[in-house]
């Protein structure tokens, strides 16, 4: 547990690496989205109340925020802990059970917000400025991962949109490819 907090948080993943890593993502999905748009369309319209991929990113979730708590200074709390630990696991587990309704955007919601620090973590107080698409893309997906625990049915509402107009669905997609190639390109020549 312990090497994976590291790697995460101490003294975590450096910007060129980190900026690689987001840019490639951006590209290589947003391009399967623009070569394969009946494909994508057909999983974008099913992923929010898909239990088979919700439960793994549920636990995966969870497990990135027992590591979180176990590994983190907590300073004059570390008495509470092993409680902690056993409440990070039960709702774990109440969650599988009981929260079946969106269960998949709940958890890439939860994710979304636990992925933003790291990537924060990575460009805090970086040269050159360009580091700051970084920035925006964390809190862009921390905001939006937000809205989506907290009214999941946004995910839903935001999927019909974007695949109801060809044209929108083309737009998005492109978007995304020219924000990864840009990240891409600022990580290999200046980060």
């Amino acid at each position: 547990m312990q090497a994976i907090y590291d790697f995460l948080y101490e003294p975590g993943i450096p910007l060129k690496a980190m900026g690689i890593v987001i840019g490639l993502w951006l590209v290589l999905s947003h391009c399967f989205a623009l070569l394969r748009p009946d494909l994508v369309k057909a999983q974008l319209k099913g992923f929010p109340r898909n239990e088979r991929i919700g439960i793994p990113l549920v636990i995966i979730g969870f497990a990135w925020a027992f590591i979180l708590w176990s590994c983190m200074d907590l300073g004059e709390f570390f008495k509470i802990e092993k409680p902690v630990q056993m409440i990070i696991v039960g709702v774990c587990v109440g969650v599988i059970i009981y929260v079946k309704e969106f269960i998949a955007v709940r958890a890439l919601g939860f994710l979304m917000i636990l992925a933003a620090a790291p990537i924060l973590d990575s460009a805090f107080l970086k040269e050159p400025q360009s580091r700051l698409l970084l920035v925006a893309f964390a809190y862009a997906i921390a905001v939006k991962g937000m809205f989506w625990v907290g009214m999941p049915y946004l995910m839903r509402d935001q999927i019909n949109w974007l695949i109801a107009d060809k044209k929108r669905y083309v737009v998005g997609a492109g978007a995304g490819l020219i924000y990864g190639v840009v990240v891409l390109i600022c990580a290999i020549l200046w980060w």
